[in-house]
């Protein structure tokens, strides 16, 4: 009757070990980014092991998030703002948040006899273009986005 304890016992014990060594390895593995990350840059690269979703939304409930494939090199572009995401596989990972801030910037080119300017930033601009002290025009530049109106002076702002 002793013995039959103690192969209960070496069972028990030996099956828990097993058990906790499965939901270890069955745990999504977050490399990249690290929870609380902020950025200027809007693409976002997430490197995730042991997990098949990727869910991301701008708010904290999930109520509408945008969801990706996992996969090596998984590169988002995000536009300013924070950001809550986890991921989804056997487990579910704790949810982290991300932050990616604005940056307004505007970069002149050189035009035949004048420049124009590139919104280099992440968020889109309302520009005032000057000639000396005489405001010439008001233009909305994207992203990337060039104007070609020559002016002497530029002024951005956020939309």
């Amino acid at each position: 009757m002793r013995n039959i304890h103690k192969i209960d016992l070496v069972v028990i014990v030996g099956s828990l070990t097993v058990l906790m060594f499965l939901v270890g390895y069955m745990n999504p593995l977050i490399i990249a980014p690290l929870d609380e990350y902020e950025t200027s840059d809007a693409d976002v690269l997430f490197v995730i092991d042991k997990a098949e979703v990727l869910l991301i939304d701008d708010n904290l409930d999930f109520t509408t998030p945008d969801e990706y494939r996992v996969e090596d090199g998984l590169k988002i572009n995000l536009g300013p703002g924070k950001y809550y995401w986890k991921v989804v596989g056997i487990l579910g990972s704790d949810i982290k948040t991300l932050t990616i801030n604005s940056v307004v910037s505007l970069e002149l080119k050189d035009m035949d006899g004048g420049y124009g300017v590139v919104n280099s930033g992440n968020v889109r601009l309302d520009v005032d273009v000057y000639n000396g002290t005489e405001l010439i025009d008001r233009v909305k530049l994207d992203v990337d986005n060039f104007s070609d109106i020559e002016g002497t002076k530029y002024i951005g702002e956020m939309e």
